[in-house]
């Protein structure tokens, strides 16, 4: 099975002191076995607007007394900042069929693990803010990344007629993350720091099933 998803996310945890809510679409490919054992290949990309707490003042130290980053023409820079990641790995899982209106209809349950990674994504119109381009952009991004788990529990639909498959549930995330980066401007030196980042997701998904099919038989008199 192919599958698309969206979710809206809710950081927790670590994660919380510097994003807001924030949106997830991925895609994934599902392997069902006929005991209605499931595995699972997954890749989610998250962005968002919103950023809290230190992520929202990262460029406190070279901006004026009014709050603007000047560019090489000694004029006001137009600075545009977002959060941005994403997340790859493997989940298994089970579904627990109601009979109705399918066997592969029913509660499902799954668990894995993977790669998380997240950070302040920059963009500076013009590149004409050298201080915030190329490698000085890397000091100020916060990018971290790092093992995360993650679960999922919701209900999925398989249609009679195969043409409306679809999941919905609740998703969450674990992940244990360090900096990627090997200086960072707002401590003016390398962020040693361990983090716990958590999300909390609704996720609604869509499938496109593929079955699989016995072989024909002929027979030749």
């Amino acid at each position: 099975m192919i599958s698309s998803s969206f979710m809206i996310q809710i950081p927790g945890a670590d994660m919380a002191t510097q994003f807001g809510t924030n949106a997830n679409i991925g895609g994934s490919f599902l392997w069902k076995l006929k005991n209605n054992f499931i595995f699972e290949l997954n890749a989610n990309h998250i962005f968002g607007s919103k950023l809290k707490g230190d992520a929202a003042h990262i460029f406190d130290s070279i901006k004026t007394s009014n709050g603007m980053i000047i560019n090489m023409h000694g004029e006001y820079a137009k600075v545009r900042t977002f959060e941005r990641g994403f997340f790859v790995g493997f989940r298994m899982g089970y579904i627990i069929n109601f009979k109705k209106p399918n066997p592969n209809s029913g509660l499902m349950l799954m668990m894995g693990a993977g790669h998380l990674q997240h950070k302040i994504r920059i963009e500076n119109d013009g590149n004409n803010a050298p201080q915030i381009i190329n490698e000085y952009k890397l000091g100020y991004d916060k990018m971290r990344y790092g093992l995360s788990l993650s679960q999922f529990i919701g209900y999925v639909y398989f249609s009679k007629s195969q043409v409306l498959n679809f999941y919905i549930g609740t998703e969450f995330y674990q992940a244990w993350t360090k900096s990627g980066r090997s200086w960072d401007f707002n401590l003016m030196k390398k962020d040693e720091n361990k983090y716990f980042d958590v999300l909390y997701s609704l996720k609604f998904g869509w499938i496109i099933p593929i079955y699989s099919k016995a072989p024909q038989q002929y027979y030749f008199y």
